[in-house]
């Protein structure tokens, strides 16, 4: 009788740490945050993107205000084109809102945060962010300080 009970309590087990390390996937994959909200779309162009990806947060004052929806090159600028998806609750950014790569959390997750201008024209579907800073890549930054202090 015990190890019958025995046997189901570490079959339970098992299950119930199988699913907390599903959950824990998806949450540092986002694809738990996989929505079908509607939104407009913006893009903005940037010279290094580092490791951003596709479904990466977008947000204002640390708050989630949409994702990113596609990653491509541009060959006529020479640029990396990143197509952002915001809900449509948010429409409310104006024509020089700037946009910036940064980096979130232990595992380096990349994320773009906005910050809102003063102009009293808004953003809609389809304009373009003019104003982009792109990824700190930590290999360049080593590698200037290298150089700098082996001149000096």
């Amino acid at each position: 009788m015990t190890t019958r009970f025995m046997e189901i309590a570490v079959g339970l087990f098992v299950v119930i740490g199988g699913a907390a390390l599903f959950v824990l996937a998806m949450s540092v994959s986002n694809f738990g945050s996989i929505s079908s909200k509607e939104g407009y779309y913006l893009t903005a162009y940037f010279e290094n993107i580092g490791g951003l990806k596709v479904r990466s947060a977008i947000t204002v004052s640390g708050v989630r205000v949409g994702q990113i929806s596609d990653i491509v090159f541009d060959p006529e600028r020479l640029q990396a084109k990143v197509t952002l998806r915001v809900d449509l609750r948010h429409n409310y950014f104006s024509s020089d809102t700037a946009a910036s790569i940064y980096t979130a959390g232990l595992l380096g997750e990349q994320y773009i945060a906005l910050e809102p201008g003063a102009e009293d024209d808004t953003l809609s579907n389809g304009d373009e962010i003019e104003f982009t800073q792109s990824a700190v890549v930590l290999e360049e930054i080593i590698s200037k300080f290298i150089s700098n202090a082996s001149s000096g």
